[in-house]
């Protein structure tokens, strides 16, 4: 059976927020073959692409401008391995709800715990759900994906999807590429519950006087969870918003010592690879403790009852639910120095970028300098090193660190760095490495290299990778990058290989959106992967040739060629003269970019 796919679809009952959002296009299958088709599609093939479950932990900023898949699989099958161990495996598509139910019926110990979580299957890896001393990495046996590069079905061990709490491969780098289809839990038979030390279950025996049945402990934990979280049906919500954080034992101490405030933790294993003793803290009491109980922002409101819950009283937009959000991530911090992180997936294909800096590695004005660039009172004249960031997908990613990253960030109000990618390991372009340290006392920033970059990196700022590091210098996850495409938390982000004079470095293009930087040379290949884009900037260094970048002359013809709709140029040294004259040069849809800049990208 070939799929419908819709147009102008409306997305609203599909999701838990219920805030009204369309798409452009949409389709459901109920088969492997049937995604394999779609996948061929021009529809998949051209432009975004998003998988959602049952919709309930995401948050669309804006109507989404690609390709909507759901899930239709949804047949349970249970497979008896011996006495001690039952396997059920289950479409994405079906229900957790549904798929917890045919446990307790089929007196399957395992899930009971898990009772009561909306979504469906196929989120349980992704989102790695849990509650109640339970998480769906405890009973997953085995995920069954389709692979979005290869458009082939594979099978991935749960030892390979890198379970945390409320964290997997699937939400990080794996994300946009696999499709979960179906899942496989390893469960016990015999129906006694198998986690019954937990909050409130601690005391479900001695009220029973007996050990309660797996039905008992699902009938229970559902009570709980009413009592606290509103029920989607009749209050939109994503469930809890923002993740109980988990930090260093020796950082929660000296946050009670800053705060004065006696903050209440639960003691968690030791870091596995550092042996650092961490703590997990209760978002819930954070915010309350912060006043925010009850606070709202047009139709948006932190629950009453709950306040790891933001949810719509009705007439909520996502500006609303974001602002929001924005607002209880502001106010912890400032009373408690910690961060929160959302675990609600914002939804946008839209890029905000911002230039944080347009000038070459000696800055405009150069030291010492009088020329009439120089002493510029047009404050597109001053130049900090280059770097952009961008905000997509409710993340920030930068591109490349550079000296002035500090300067640049205070300006701009940079609050958090998701993802830095680098273009290479000039100093002026990875010199503000360092400033990154405030944006990691709770993470590791994902830093995404060449294998080049990666070495120089390691001999350069080698106190950032011992094994035991000095107390709060900046800690990288290093992803080393071919020259091929990847995915960042569901971002498509495609390298381009370009030669500063003879040195291969990268660019990067996201959606419709280029980014090159002291480029003397692109390659016929790469230049294919720079077709079709609404905003290119690329670096032009001055009018006279220059041996590693291109001159005036060299970057006009290139954006020529690729016809964006909008260029902007940048990397300039002061011979480009100042910024009012140059405009005056240049066509109509190429201008110079300066520090400051920001513009969205569709």
């Amino acid at each position: 059976m070939i799929p419908t796919i819709e147009s102008n679809k409306d997305l609203t009952s599909l999701t838990t927020f219920g805030i009204p959002v369309r798409a452009r296009w949409y389709a459901e299958y109920s088969s492997e073959k049937e995604l394999l088709w779609l996948s061929r599609q021009e529809e998949f093939t051209s432009g975004n692409v998003l998988h959602i479950g049952g919709g309930s932990n995401l948050l669309f900023l804006h109507d989404y401008d690609g390709l909507v898949l759901r899930s239709a699989i949804r047949d349970i099958v249970r497979y008896d391995k011996s006495e001690s161990v039952s396997y059920v495996i289950a479409g994405a598509g079906v229900k957790w709800t549904d798929f917890v139910d045919f446990c307790l019926q089929q007196n399957l110990a395992g899930a009971e715990n898990l009772a009561g979580i909306p979504g469906e299957v196929g989120a349980a890896p992704v989102q790695n759900v849990g509650a109640y001393g339970v998480e769906a990495a405890d009973i997953i046996a085995g995920i069954t994906c389709f692979d979005t590069f290869t458009r082939s079905v594979v099978r991935i061990a749960p030892e390979d999807c890198a379970f945390a709490y409320r964290d997997s491969k699937f939400k990080n780098e794996w994300k946009g590429r696999y499709f979960v289809l179906k899942v496989a839990f390893r469960l016990v038979p015999g129906g006694m519950p198998q986690h019954l030390e937990y909050g409130p279950l601690k005391s479900l025996s001695d009220r029973l006087g007996r050990i309660p049945s797996i039905r008992e402990v699902a009938e229970e934990v559902i009570s709980i969870r009413n009592s606290k979280l509103p029920d989607p049906a009749v209050i939109g919500s994503a469930g809890s918003f923002f993740k109980n954080p988990e930090i260093r034992k020796r950082y929660h101490q000296e946050l009670e010592e800053l705060s004065g405030i006696k903050i209440p933790c639960h003691p968690l294993p030791p870091d596995p690879e550092s042996g650092v003793e961490r703590v997990k803290l209760n978002a819930a009491w954070l915010i309350d403790q912060a006043g925010l109980k009850g606070t709202r922002i047009g139709g948006a409101q932190v629950y009453p009852q709950q306040p790891l819950v933001i949810v719509n009283t009705g007439n909520a937009t996502a500006e609303d639910v974001e602002k929001l959000a924005s607002l209880v991530e502001c106010q912890v911090r400032r009373k408690f120095y910690i961060h929160l992180f959302r675990e609600v997936n914002y939804i946008d294909t839209g890029i905000k970028v911002t230039v944080l800096g347009s000038g070459t590695s000696k800055g405009m004005p150069e030291l010492g300098c009088l020329c009439d660039t120089c002493q510029s009172h047009d404050p597109r004249d001053h130049r900090l090193r280059a770097s952009i960031i961008l905000e997509t997908m409710g993340m920030r990613i930068l591109i490349d660190a550079s000296p002035d990253f500090r300067e640049q960030a205070m300006r701009e109000g940079i609050e958090d760095v998701d993802a830095v990618l680098i273009t290479h390991s000039h100093y002026d372009h990875v010199g503000g490495i360092d400033d990154l340290r405030p944006f990691c006392g709770q993470k590791h920033i994902p830093m995404f290299v060449r294998e080049d970059v990666d070495h120089d990196l390691h001999a350069r700022i080698d106190y950032c990778f011992y094994s035991k590091k000095y107390p709060g210098v900046p800690t990288f996850d290093m992803f080393v990058i071919p020259n091929q495409p990847f995915y960042f938390k569901g971002i498509k982000i495609m390298p381009v290989e370009v030669l500063h004079g003879t040195k291969p470095i990268y660019g990067y293009r996201i959606g419709n959106f280029a980014y090159i930087t002291d480029a003397k040379h692109i390659p016929e290949e790469e230049l294919e992967k720079l077709y079709g884009l609404d905003v290119l900037i690329l670096n032009c260094l001055r009018e006279r040739d220059h041996f590693a970048h291109l001159n005036l002359s060299e970057a006009l013809e290139i954006i020529a060629r690729l016809k964006p709709r909008q260029a902007y140029l940048t990397h300039f040294c002061h011979e480009i003269g100042r910024y009012e004259i140059l405009k005056s040069k240049l066509p109509a849809n190429v201008a110079p970019a300066y520090d400051g800049l920001s513009f969205r990208v569709e």
